[in-house]
């Protein structure tokens, strides 16, 4: 059950009824007629407040499904059959998996060549998709995966056929910026060099920017973990570390390892590569001046 149900009508002390519609208290009269808002008397009702309290725990708790099932995603974690079973029956992480591309998971990877718009999950039959071919089919097994989008073939095909199956996904994955990493060093370097040296009015306003991304920021370096193969990869970027009032300039984003090692570009896997370049972007693009200005 969530903001987006009508609850059954409860009563109040004052001879109204109220219910909770799509996130709102809403109210009818004794008899029967919906009220276009709540009267004044209501304004303290405890049971009112009690919907409103169910509101906002509604409201984080679909709040909590997105973030959890975008972890899934950033993180290239498999879910069970099992758990994709349970969570499906509420109406808010349905609401985060709906239309999502998913894929059976095998041998450690995602099976991509199998892929599917999620539109069903039941216990016996595996995974409802309509698959890239516009067809309906099931997925069996009892691990899968919402692969990022960096691992998507044709990319750009998809979103335009996800437009025609009028896809909406309560996750951001195929209009999730995806960055994929260039063949060779010299063009990995002169990726990052283009994200580098953009400067920011006053360095609070950089670590603002990097703590709304997700950021931990600590002696003067925006650090955002991410995973692969089972390890911590951290993306990080040097902010700064003087006055907060004073002028910022951004420093080129670097990886290291669990250990603080640094990564060469080789040893960058590509969701890793497509979240730090996502990062720096993002600061980038808020910063108030380029490079060197």
């Amino acid at each position: 059950m969530t903001g987006r149900m009508t609850m059954g009508w409860l009563p109040t002390g004052s001879g109204y009824d109220v219910a909770l519609d799509k996130g709102r208290v809403v109210c009818r009269n004794a008899q029967g007629t919906r009220l276009r808002s709540l009267p004044a008397s209501l304004k303290d009702d405890p049971v009112v407040a009690e919907l409103r309290q169910l509101r906002d725990w509604l409201a984080r708790h679909e709040a909590e499904c997105v973030a959890e099932v975008e972890r899934w995603m950033v993180r290239g974690l498999p879910v069970t059959l099992p758990v994709l079973t349970r969570v499906w029956a509420d109406d808010a992480w349905r609401g985060a998996l709906r239309d999502l591309v998913v894929t059976p998971y095998a041998d450690g990877v995602p099976d991509l060549g199998r892929a599917g718009f999620l539109r069903d999950v039941d216990a016996g039959r595996g995974l409802g998709v309509v698959g890239l071919d516009g067809e309906s089919a099931r997925l069996s097994g009892q691990l899968f995966a919402v692969p990022h989008p960096v691992l998507l073939d044709d990319l750009d095909e998809l979103r335009e056929f996800a437009a025609e199956l009028d896809v909406r996904q309560g996750v951001t994955q195929l209009f999730r910026e995806a960055y994929r990493k260039p063949a060779d060093d010299a063009a990995c370097r002169a990726v990052l060099a283009g994200y580098a040296e953009a400067r920011y009015a006053q360095l609070r306003h950089a670590t603002t920017r990097a703590t709304a991304l997700g950021c931990v920021v600590r002696a003067g370096t925006a650090r955002s973990r991410c995973w692969a193969d089972g390890g911590a990869v951290d993306a990080s970027i040097w902010l700064g570390d003087g006055d907060p009032g004073a002028e910022a300039m951004l420093g080129e984003l670097e990886f290291t390892d669990a250990q603080g090692r640094g990564l060469g570009f080789g040893e960058v896997p590509p969701i890793v590569w497509s979240e730090g370049v996502r990062l720096a972007a993002a600061l980038h693009a808020a910063a108030t001046g380029g490079q060197g200005a």
